[in-house]
């Protein structure tokens, strides 16, 4: 029989090996193929006469790939904010501003088709993490979700920023641990 101190120190673990119920996923709602990419790029910074360096920006695109890149910038909000596409000039507050707002927006779409697709009450939820490669604000997209979702503020929330393709995986395996690790 274990002592009371051992019992305190016993783990707490779930029974099992955690496993995936449901994805869900969201693309911002401008696509573009990879290979207009460098034409509108140049279009949009005005510098289509750098013919030399549009060429070797082709021939970059193609190596990547990459089919499709979906974006929310158009030639619209580009006019509205030339810092954008002018070179060395200051346009991040302007990126930020997009970004802050419809990332979490994103994560909110993703997150009812994997509800959605799990089936169960979104009271369940305990845990949320949220994985971006752009914007960065206080308080997260994190908090904005839980928000945005009707989530309770006690849901534990892990926040990853700007870890570009390693996010996917960062984010299972911290979700695998947190499903292992905690007794339900």
């Amino acid at each position: 029989m274990a002592s009371p101190r051992e019992s305190i120190l016993e783990p707490r673990r779930a029974r099992g090996l955690a496993m995936i119920l449901a994805i869900g996923t969201a693309n911002p709602p401008n696509c573009l193929y990879q290979a207009a990419y460098p034409d509108l790029y140049f279009k949009l910074t005005k510098s289509e006469h750098m013919a030399e360096l549009k060429q070797k920006f082709k021939r970059i695109c193609e190596k990547t790939t990459i089919k499709k890149r979906y974006m929310y910038l158009t030639e619209d909000i580009i006019k509205q904010n030339p810092d954008i596409a002018t070179y060395k000039a200051a346009s991040l507050d302007a990126r930020q501003e997009i970004l802050v707002t419809e990332v979490p927006m994103l994560g909110k779409e993703a997150a009812l088709k994997a509800i959605r697709e799990w089936g169960q009450p979104i009271c369940k939820i305990t845990h949320l993490i949220f994985c971006t490669s752009s914007g960065v604000n206080m308080p997260g997209a994190d908090h904005q979700l839980i928000k945005l979702l009707g989530l309770q503020p006690s849901v534990k929330r892990i926040m990853l920023y700007h870890l570009g393709c390693f996010a996917g995986a960062a984010s299972l395996r911290l979700a695998k641990d947190i499903a292992e690790n905690n007794d339900p």
